[in-house]
């Protein structure tokens, strides 16, 4: 009887002592540090002290928002958590107020493990608890299917972002992952899967690169995912062997079936490791590692699958490592794009979306858009013109002076057509006017803009809104021969009209190029001229003063190169202006094309009016020359004081007068001055390139 009161006097009591507020560092919770104090009461009414055990409770706020009554909520946490004392209610306060206006880290978070579909074999039928850590580590020292549970269990606690912090700290576990990882992976793709998964966790934060870059879970991750794209490859050849030997056509059927039980599992392992492996590549320098280990082959390899999860996963890999040089030539090496072609037109949108801008960081390669064009993405792209990215993509194409024709061959032109005359008034889209215009500079594409009433919408509405973009594309189409450039003759007033002070520079610009363009026979230029008054304003912008728009001054002298072709205007210019005057100064003009183009005009006008063409030969000789004449001119006299040019009988060999006047020092008319009349072809085929030499042209 007194041994049984003893017992009962012997009772276990806890002091708990509440502590300080913290707020949880990524989850609007409050955190309560308390201390327990176990306290044992013996027989005689002595106690003895136990042990002291530091803990805390996560009090989870999930009505705080930004329209939450802080005050009040302030008090319910105090008064239904008795282990804050109502003392503590401002600081309370305060941290609440804090969590409220708590802008969002710069944490980046990668992919959040629920993100990641769950897999056969995650599911268990017992609940983990955090608490049982060490009895889950202990399962990892067993047999595989005991250590595929305690690996299980451990997942379970992993993907609750709240037990990483305490999962970390426990190097045992982590240690015996790693441990198992690297020694059974081969053993069973559940249970690295399973591990993998758990790494992955933790790679969701990039506070914790530190601690999966530590285990070396990454480079173990590239070797089990080269290995598996290995073993895949022997799948395939053992299945084309059974399939193409009829005796064995029972055992292809057995042996795909397990074929696809195999990759489904293959496949989740794929994913999760490539996960992994992208978290981390936020570290340049992790990434640079992996692309040492060949990680775009592997992921191009993986291109061929049809999962369309792991799919996605890797061209979103892929468009994160093509922003860097040596990638993109390795994608450009391993033939990426014609893998990423038949991805361009599927069902999925996400992956669609992801696939485009993957091809659009590759379309700045000109070697990788002919690797498009092969793999016959234009009339794909063709058919997906709304997606901005798709623009993009076949503008870069459209750069390219060989692609430009194929255009004409799919509806893209039409659907283009359609898009800018929707815009109405409003803005073009930079990119939709930019297509337009390059694919105006080719003479097909032309032919199918123009069709109908193609051009005359696009005149109306350059012309009403004044849209230098829209009118630099009616200047590319006005460049082509044929039935296109006839088209023009309806627009040649309204172009003409636009040339005055009132209109920007730029725009009118445009249309003097335009009009340049218009080598039509039938086209009145002096009509033109006249009619809008356009001499005056030509040549006033030839004044030296405002030749500082190289551009601008280059399209006028085009203009006038076109005009002396023909009598009448030719007649006007000679007699009337004095832009020949102009055209001589701009002979040495340090643009090149001006020069050119100057050149050629002057020739043809030197032809046709004899005093004009003195004038201009006597300037080329002095431009090509200037050396000689300034040590002629510039010589000093000899010793004797006498002139150093002399003959034997004294006389000067320069004479009394301009040296330019002595004919004999000039070439010969086979080499200057082209006998015979000059016919406007001859020039038209020198611009072209088809002649050897300018004519008229002194060599130096």
């Amino acid at each position: 009887m007194e041994k049984l009161q003893a017992e009962d006097a012997r009772y276990l009591k806890r002091k708990v002592k509440g502590g300080s507020l913290d707020v949880h560092p990524t989850e609007k919770a409050l955190v309560v540090q308390y201390e327990v104090e176990a306290t044992i009461l013996g027989e005689l009414g002595g106690t003895m002290v136990g042990e002291r055990k530091e803990c805390h409770k996560i009090i989870r706020l999930k009505s705080l928002n930004a329209n939450t009554d802080i005050s009040s909520l302030a008090r319910k946490v105090v008064e239904e958590c008795r282990l804050i004392h109502p003392s503590k209610l401002p600081e309370v306060e305060q941290l609440l107020f804090y969590l409220q206006n708590r802008k969002k880290t710069n944490e980046k978070q990668k992919i959040s493990p629920r993100d990641l579909t769950p897999y056969a074999g995650v599911e268990l039928d017992e609940e983990a608890n955090i608490n049982n850590i060490d009895e889950y580590v202990e399962l990892l020292y067993e047999d595989i299917q005991e250590k595929i549970r305690g690996a299980t269990l451990i997942l379970h606690l992993a993907r609750n972002s709240d037990n990483l912090e305490e999962l970390m700290q426990n190097e045992t576990a982590l240690g015996a992952l790693a441990r198992v990882l690297r020694e059974d992976w081969k053993q069973s793709v559940d249970l690295a899967t399973t591990i993998i998964y758990i790494f992955f966790c933790f790679s969701s934060f990039s506070q914790f690169h530190g601690l999966v870059t530590h285990y070396k879970i990454g480079a173990l991750c590239m070797n089990i995912i080269e290995h598996e794209l290995k073993r895949y490859d022997l799948w395939q050849e053992e299945l084309q062997k059974k399939k193409k030997n009829q005796t064995l056509k029972k055992e292809h059927e057995k042996a795909f079936k397990k074929y696809q039980s195999l990759l489904i599992k293959q496949e989740q392992l794929l994913r999760v490791a490539l996960f992994l492996l992208l978290n981390l590549a936020e570290d340049t320098r992790t990434e640079l590692k992996m692309r040492n280990k060949n990680i775009v082959h592997l992921l191009v390899k993986i291109l061929d699958r049809d999962d369309e999860e792991l799919l996605l996963l890797v061209v979103s890999f892929l468009k994160k490592l093509s922003i860097y040089l040596e990638n993109k030539n390795d994608m450009a090496e391993t033939f990426a794009v014609e893998k990423l072609a038949r991805l361009v037109c599927c069902n999925n949108e996400e992956l669609q979306s992801t696939t485009l801008r993957l091809l659009l960081n590759l379309s700045f390669d000109t070697g990788l858009r002919s690797q498009m064009v092969q793999a016959g993405l234009i009339p794909k792209l063709s058919s997906l013109l709304g997606n901005k990215s798709d623009m993009c993509i076949l503008y870069h194409i459209s750069m390219d002076d060989a692609f430009k024709s194929m255009f004409a061959y799919t509806d893209c032109i039409p659907q283009l057509m359609k898009m800018v005359f929707d815009c109405g008034e409003d803005k073009m889209d930079a990119e939709l006017i930019s297509f337009c215009i390059n694919l105006a500079a080719n003479k097909r594409n032309a032919q199918v803009i123009c069709e109908g009433n193609g051009l005359k919408m696009l005149m109306k509405r350059a012309l009403h809104l004044k849209d230098v973009l829209m009118m630099k594309m009616i200047r590319n189409l006005s460049q082509h021969d044929g039935h296109t450039k006839n088209l023009f003759i309806d627009y040649v007033g309204d172009l003409a009209a636009q040339i005055n002070n009132e209109e920007t520079e730029e725009f009118v610009i445009e249309c003097l190029g335009t009009l340049a363009n218009l080598t039509i026979p039938d086209l009145d230029w002096e009509l033109v001229l006249k009619e809008y008054n356009l001499v005056p304003y030509l040549k006033d912008r030839l004044k030296p003063a405002q030749q500082e728009d190289d551009e601008f001054v280059c399209q006028i002298v085009y203009v006038f190169y076109q005009m002396v072709f023909h009598q009448a205007t030719r007649d006007v210019i000679i007699k009337d202006t004095q832009a020949p005057a102009y055209l001589i100064d701009l002979m040495h003009d340090n643009n090149a094309e001006i020069r050119k183009v100057c050149d050629n005009t002057l020739d043809i006008i030197a032809e046709y009016d004899e005093e004009w063409g003195k004038k201009i030969q006597s300037e080329k000789f002095r431009f090509h020359n200037a050396q000689w004449l300034e040590m002629v001119e510039n010589r000093q006299m000899d010793e004797a004081g006498e002139p150093f040019l002399y003959g034997e009988d004294g006389e000067s060999f320069v004479g009394g007068g301009d040296i330019l006047d002595r004919r004999d020092l000039f070439y010969s008319a086979d080499g200057i001055i082209p006998d015979g009349a000059i016919s406007p072809e001859f020039y038209v085929d020198f611009q072209n390139g088809d002649m050897g030499q300018t004519p008229g042209y002194i060599g130096r």
